[in-house]
């Protein structure tokens, strides 16, 4: 039995996963997993996907690489995507989710271009991470939050980290 919870931050590029998941590590002391990183600096990938621009990642490495911490606990991981995860290791999916034009002007300023913004954009007007999430995990444990502001974010790390704090006495 963990005796801190594990936290998936899913959602579209562009949903603010990072910019929460760093709020929310600091506000609760949780290690801060983000996958894009981990990916790149451990190698765990199968190459460079030109047309996306991005890595492909190998998810067997990756589920390798994270196994022991998981099962300790106390980790909030952030990636765009959730469907290879054991379901085991959440105790929480949080799916991020922004309205189309905002989402569309956080990527373009990225430089997210041609199929790779049109794919992103899609993925979040079809909510395909939140069905993604739901068909992964215990529905009880998926919850959308709207990301389009700082104040979104804001009251999503306070809610996340009052889940937090009640987690122990919950379980």
């Amino acid at each position: 039995m963990r005796s801190k919870p594990n936290i998936l931050v899913t959602g579209t590029p562009g949903t603010g996963k990072t910019s929460t998941s760093e709020a929310l590590a600091e506000a609760t002391h949780l290690r801060h997993i983000n996958i894009g990183d981990l990916v790149k600096d451990k190698k765990l990938h199968d190459g460079w996907d030109d047309q996306l621009q991005c890595y492909i990642i190998n998810e067997d490495l990756v589920c390798d690489e994270l196994e022991d911490i998981m099962e300790e606990g106390g980790n909030i991981v952030d990636y765009h995507g959730c469907d290879f995860f054991p379901e085991r290791w959440f105790d929480r999916v949080v799916v991020l989710q922004t309205e189309n034009s905002i989402l569309y002007d956080r990527l373009s300023k990225r430089g997210y271009t041609g199929a790779k913004l049109t794919n992103n954009i899609e993925c979040e007007i079809f909510q395909e991470l939140l069905e993604e999430a739901k068909e992964s995990y215990r529905e009880e444990i998926v919850v959308a939050m709207k990301s389009d502001t700082v104040d979104d974010m804001n009251r999503n790390v306070t809610v996340i980290t009052e889940w937090v704090s009640s987690w122990g006495s919950a379980t």
